[in-house]
């Protein structure tokens, strides 16, 4: 049992004695966020029907407009749901393909959307082709090559990570909507981590679909995400809840907006708390947004080089390509499931950290078959030090070294 640590994060309410380095899966929403969503909550059950029936489009209009700003974004486009993985489920939910159409996305996306993107080439006959992308990776171009490569004249459709969730890779999302648009392919993005880690200019992206999350790096509340539709498609686009919407006579609002803004009786206060999120997550830093996302890639850059000193292991990418994650390959264990979640649960038991270990590839882009490698995966966040992943590298140098004479590291001793 590692020596017990206490860690101040207000105003997150995070627990003191846990080491929390996984930001990234289900982010964290500090209590000034919360306290604007609970405002938000009381104004609804004050008087309900008012809310709900009277004001709530004329206050989703007004976050739209705010995340809209924020993102670079035409607020027109954009429909508020709980979370991308609904963002991308309700893109191909809409879309139809042909027997023999192609569809395609890497071996770094995250699991669920790949069994999304599956399950929509096999409703419709179509074929999911897995783009390898390297990894390691040497620089972004390779990203972007393994994309250009793998279209054919049957490629119809296209999912790319703006960042990577198992690999946590800043992916050259620009450069692949433009070749893959050049060759008549349209593009979802999942820009799940984007949002608050990276800028984000939906504007000069000009994909035809972008999804992301107001739950992990904005801090916002669990279940506000974002889609976003360009104009030219936003008539083929529907929410995946068939509501009053669907023969709704208005014109004084458009289409898309009245599709889904109401899909039934919920909760639309994380929704409503984005705005409070983004002000007050980008006050932060004095230098703004900017200078957060600055700062936490700087600290996810430290935490990879501590990582790699103590395992002594390479880097596995550029500096360009890293935002407030990093992903490192775990050497001398074995690349199984099993073993993956051994190791994150006795990290957890044993020395209090919180930190993902990740098999790579997913099982959605496997194949069926084994991982090739595990993956330690953490983030950085203003609230993290740097001597939290000092203590995460010495404790999985330690394991790794127990995992048998076969380790990278007792070879490296031996040498």
């Amino acid at each position: 049992m590692a020596t017990p640590r206490t860690y101040d994060r207000s105003p997150w309410l995070l627990e003191p004695d846990i080491s929390y380095l996984n930001h990234g899966s289900f982010g964290a929403c500090p209590d000034p966020v919360m306290e604007a969503q609970r405002v938000w909550r009381e104004r609804m059950e004050a008087e309900p029907v008012r809310f709900l029936a009277r004001e709530l489009e004329r206050h989703l209009d007004e976050a739209r407009m705010r995340v809209a700003t924020f993102l670079n974004a035409d607020a027109e486009g954009i429909a508020f749901v709980p979370n991308a993985t609904t963002g991308v489920s309700t893109v191909l939910a809409s879309l139809r393909f042909q027997p023999g159409d192609e569809l395609l996305a890497s071996d770094h996306e995250y699991n669920a959307t790949l069994n999304a993107m599956r399950a929509a080439a096999e409703r419709d006959g179509a074929t999911l082709r897995i783009v390898r992308i390297p990894f390691p990776i040497h620089d972004p171009s390779e990203a972007v090559e393994a994309y250009v490569h793998a279209v054919t004249p049957r490629t119809r459709f296209a999912l790319v990570s703006h960042v990577t969730s198992p690999t946590a890779l800043v992916l050259p999302v620009a450069a692949i909507v433009r070749e893959l648009d050049r060759r008549g392919v349209d593009t979802l993005v999942d820009g799940a981590h984007a949002p608050g880690m990276v800028e984000v200019d939906l504007g000069l992206l000009n994909a035809a679909y972008w999804t992301g999350n107001g739950h992990k790096w904005l801090c916002g509340p669990k279940g506000s995400g974002v889609l976003h539709v360009r104009a030219d498609l936003r008539d083929r686009i529907r929410p995946l809840v068939i509501s009053h919407g669907a023969n709704d006579d208005r014109t004084d609002r458009a289409r898309f907006r009245i599709l889904f803004d109401w899909l039934g009786t919920a909760d639309p206060t994380p929704y409503l708390a984005l705005p409070a999120a983004i002000r007050y997550t980008g006050g932060i830093h004095d230098d703004g947004w900017n200078g957060l996302m600055t700062a936490n890639a700087a600290l996810a850059r430290r935490a990879r080089d501590i990582l790699c000193s103590a395992l002594g292991t390479t880097p596995p990418s550029p500096d360009s390509m890293l935002g407030s994650m990093a992903s490192v390959p775990l050497p001398g264990i074995a690349p199984t499931r099993a073993a993956a979640q051994r190791l994150q649960a006795e990290l957890f038991d044993e020395d209090r950290i919180e930190v993902p270990i990740i098999p790579f590839p997913v099982p959605a882009a496997a194949d069926g078959g084994a991982p090739a490698q595990l993956l330690v995966r953490v983030s950085a966040q203003v609230y993290n030090r740097p001597d939290e992943y000092v203590a995460l590298a010495a404790s999985l140098a330690r394991r790794v070294r127990a995992s048998g004479p076969r380790s990278l590291l007792g070879r490296l001793r031996r040498g």
